[in-house]
């Protein structure tokens, strides 16, 4: 489990979660209760391919996501344990 983010995650994570289309990302990966297929989130914007694989790309590089390839297929799930740390994060930032 992890208790305490690093400086660094916490930019990472900020910088990832700085875009409306990765927020709106991890909202409909959060909403699923299993598994999200990458072309069930494709389908809800209308973004390139390479778009939406440069911002499926930010959310697994700051361990928001965690990625399940399938054989040509990829699935995601939130990384709670992360989304966990940087609310704690955060939350001790109130005063």
């Amino acid at each position: 489990m992890i208790t305490e983010l690093t400086i660094k995650q916490v930019e990472k994570i900020s910088k990832a979660l700085g875009d409306p289309y990765r927020l709106k990302i991890m909202k409909i990966v959060s909403n699923n209760n299993s598994c999200t297929q990458c072309c069930d989130v494709s389908a809800e914007f209308n973004l390139a391919q390479s778009t939406m694989s440069h911002h499926i790309k930010q959310l697994i590089d700051a361990d928001l996501l965690i990625a399940d390839k399938e054989g040509r297929n990829l699935k995601f799930v939130i990384n709670k344990e992360v989304c966990e740390a940087y609310a704690a994060y955060i939350s001790s930032l109130v005063l």
